[in-house]
This record gives structure tokens, C-alpha cells and sequence, in this order.
């Protein structure tokens, strides 16, 4: 073979390593970019986010033709190399382009350009992005041909295309991204945090946020209206139930706004003031409305403040819409709160002090625990739950790492824990 063949037939070998290469580097790039960024680029008017948006619709094909261009670019460069080698090595060409063909496709064509791909993901697939359309409108029937053929292959082992494996949902693939950028320090705990409670919106219901009726303050609308009306001034809460008879028979609720123009209009006298004729109707949600149902209701409705029955009508408690903004953004005290919460206090070793009507989705919030709270809502309910019993005072549990210890009970109710978390207990257990 004279020098210019020779040389014609290296820059073809070469041509075609450098193709693998693309169609290597264009399937890993493709198959791992961030879909959301590319809608997002898409969205500002990116060209090439738009043709990845539409290889990456038809996944199947896309690898496919990737597949099929590669391999076949492989096995001709590597026939070429045999048929070049075989005139001057004879028998021990196939060996020697064996050997030599499998190390340059390995580095050069398999590892090196997925390696950049990855690390250089969505820049690389929109470069490619036009290319490879083109490549699979090309390649396009022959890889139906082989999808079709795959299929049936498929259908003898019982496995048909129309099966697929259940997705996992949009709002736990946000979640689960979230939270590797957290473990990889790129996500802040606040923000994770906020937006993890953004996506509990549609699992929680206002059941686990509510203020229990035993928590409520509440009025006696029959009570002079003098009582009646510095008691729910001094209470710092902007809105106040009613009832008559009972207290669980809500017929009203006062807003203080409503209370100080009432004073302003007859001179600051409570004499003549009608309090039920201020108040408004009482608006009941049943205690299995769901967290983001709720919101869309308040927002609807215009109002901030609904109470909560069971299935039986009883009343369970009430709900606010900044019940529903703390599930969000944490707790939000107000300027008549204390700055540190005085049901969760911590201690020299480490230990909590912790009332028994604290929730644990704000224990796992505030102190970065993970607690369970699917089957109860306050950390005293998690305790009873899987103690099976109601303990009785100095008794001591061990459940998900964390040790919880009874101090104080009244009567069926524990209202107060030690909480040792897995940190403290490590920290204080003695050196091997």
C-alpha cells in the first residue's frame, strides 16, 4: 500500500473515532441533562434548549439512533484497521487491532468524552443538540426497525410495551433534588426546608395543623360585654370564637379590628355595643381537608381564620392561614412572642426539654431531626404511638435513635419529654 493510501486510510480510521466519540459524549450528555433547565432556556427563547427538549421527549429513539450510529461507526473503524494492518502483520493483525482498537475506543472515544459530558452536561448537549437531530431523523427507520423487532423479542418474555415502570411523582423527584443538593452543600436547610414544605402542602392535613380546642381561647358570648371585650383584648389574638351554652358551640367570631372601631364609634364605652351583632358567621372545614386545599379555600374566601370539625360535626379546633405560612416558612413569631421558644428547651448535655404538645414536624424543622410524623402529630402522640401505652412518669424509651423519657403526665396527657438526639447520645457514650 502506497503512502498516500496509507495516510487517506488513517484520516478515514480517525474521522470515524472522532463521530464515536460524538455520539458517545451527545447519549450522556442528553440522557442526564436537567430537563427543568432546558424548559427554562426554551422558555427564554433558546433554540438549541428547544431541540434537546425534543430529543429528550422520545428517549427511546434518541438512544437508539446513538446506539446504532455508534456501534456501527465502531465495527467499521475497527474493520478498516484490520484490513490495513493485515497486509503487512498477516494472522497477527486481528490480535494486534484487537488490542489496539479496543484501548483507543476505551479512552478516546468511550471515557473521555463522557467524562466531559458530565462534567460539562447541559453546555455539551445543547452544542450537540442540532447534530444529533439530524443524526436521528436520518437514523430514524432504521431504529424503528429495530424497535419494532426489540418489541416483539420482548412480547415472547412476557414484557409489553405499553407495561412501564410506575414514575416516580413530580413532586418526590423535587424533593429527592433538593435534597441531594442539601447533602452536597449547594441548597441551604432554610430553603430546603421551605420548599419541602411547599410539596407536604398536598399530603397534610389541617387535622396536623391545627390549634386543638383544648389550646383555643376562646369567649362566653353571654358574658358582660365589658369582660367580654378586655378579656379578648389581653389576649393577643386578632380573632376570637364565640359560643353559648358549651364552648364547643361556636356561634361567632370576634375581630379585634371590629371590637376598636366599635369603642372608637360610642366614645370608649362597652355600654350598647352588640358584640354578636360584630361578629361574623363561623366558617367549619372538616379536619381531613388537605393543607393545600385549605390555602386555595382561604385565598377563595378571602379569610385567614376557619375552625375544624370531624366527621361528627364536633369541633376539633381551628386553622389559620398563618398555620399554613409556617408549615412553609417555619415558625413566625410575632412582635408579643418571645424570640426563643420557651416548649423546646435545650440543655448543657445536649438533651431536650420538650413540652408534649409540640409537633414533630417543627421538631424536625427547628433541629434538623427526622422524626416520623406520619402517625402522629405531637412528639407526646409519637411517643404513646409506639410505646402501644401510656407511660407513666420516670419511663424511658428508645425509638429511631433518639431516647425519650416521661417527666411529667396529667392525667391521660404527657406534657412534658427529655429528648436525647442521636448526636448527644454518641457524645456521651464512654469510649470503647
Amino acid at each position: 500500500m502506497d503512502p498516500s493510501s496509507f495516510l487517506l486510510w488513517i484520516g478515514a480510521i480517525a474521522l470515524l473515532l472522532v463521530v464515536s466519540a460524538f455520539f458517545a459524549g451527545s447519549e450522556t450528555a442528553l440522557t442526564a441533562v436537567s430537563r427543568g433547565k432546558m424548559h427554562q432556556l426554551e422558555r427564554d427563547g433558546s433554540r438549541a434548549a428547544a431541540n434537546v427538549n425534543r430529543l429528550v421527549a422520545d428517549r427511546e429513539k434518541l438512544i437508539g439512533a446513538l446506539l446504532l450510529g455508534n456501534t456501527f461507526v465502531n465495527i467499521l473503524a475497527s474493520s478498516l484497521a484490520t484490513a490495513i494492518l493485515a497486509a503487512t502483520l498477516g494472522p497477527r493483525a486481528v490480535a494486534v487491532t484487537t488490542v489496539a482498537m479496543t484501548f483507543i475506543i476505551l479512552v478516546f472515544c468511550e471515557v473521555l468524552p463522557k467524562t466531559l459530558a458530565i462534567a460539562r452536561t447541559d453546555r455539551f448537549a445543547l452544542a450537540v443538540a442540532w447534530p444529533v437531530r439530524k443524526a436521528v431523523a436520518i437514523l430514524g427507520p432504521v431504529v424503528n426497525g429495530v424497535q419494532f423487532l426489540v418489541w416483539h423479542l420482548l412480547g415472547i418474555f412476557g414484557v409489553k410495551q405499553a407495561e412501564t415502570e410506575e414514575v416516580v411523582p413530580a413532586h418526590e423527584e423535587i424533593r429527592g433534588t433538593v435534597e441531594l443538593h442539601h447533602k452536597e452543600g449547594t441548597v441551604e436547610r432554610e430553603h430546603r426546608d421551605m420548599i419541602g414544605g411547599i410539596l407536604d402542602l398536598r399530603d397534610l392535613s389541617v387535622a396536623e395543623m391545627m390549634v386543638h380546642r383544648k389550646n383555643m381561647t376562646t369567649a362566653n358570648a353571654d358574658e358582660p360585654v365589658q369582660q367580654l371585650l378586655e378579656g379578648l383584648m389581653a389576649s393577643n389574638h386578632t380573632r376570637v370564637p364565640l359560643w353559648r351554652g358549651q364552648p364547643d358551640n361556636i356561634v361567632g367570631v370576634l375581630h379585634t379590628k371590629d371590637v376598636v372601631r366599635a369603642l372608637v364609634r360610642n366614645g370608649g364605652s362597652y355600654a350598647g355595643i352588640d358584640v354578636m351583632a360584630l361578629a361574623s358567621p363561623p366558617w367549619f372545614v372538616p379536619d381531613t381537608t388537605s393543607a393545600e386545599e385549605q390555602l386555595a379555600a382561604f385565598r377563595e374566601k378571602r379569610a385567614r381564620f376557619a375552625l375544624v370539625v370531624d366527621e361528627y360535626g364536633a369541633l376539633q379546633g381551628l386553622v389559620t392561614l398563618e398555620d399554613i405560612l409556617d408549615e412553609i416558612f417555619g415558625d413566625l413569631p410575632d412582635e408579643h412572642e418571645a424570640a426563643a421558644r420557651p416548649d423546646v428547651r435545650r440543655k448543657q448535655d445536649g438533651s431536650y426539654l420538650i413540652d408534649g404538645t409540640v409537633p414533630v414536624r417543627e421538631l424536625n424543622r427547628d433541629l434538623d431531626w427526622n422524626l416520623p410524623d406520619e402517625e402522629a402529630t405531637t412528639i407526646a402522640g409519637l411517643v404513646i404511638h409506639e410505646a402501644r401505652t401510656i407511660p407513666e412518669v420516670g419511663q424511658r424509651f428508645a425509638f429511631f435513635g433518639y431516647k425519650f423519657e416521661v417527666l411529667r403526665r396529667q392525667r391521660n396527657q404527657i406534657t412534658a419529654l427529655r429528648v436525647i438526639p442521636p448526636s448527644a447520645a454518641a457524645d456521651a457514650a464512654p469510649p470503647a
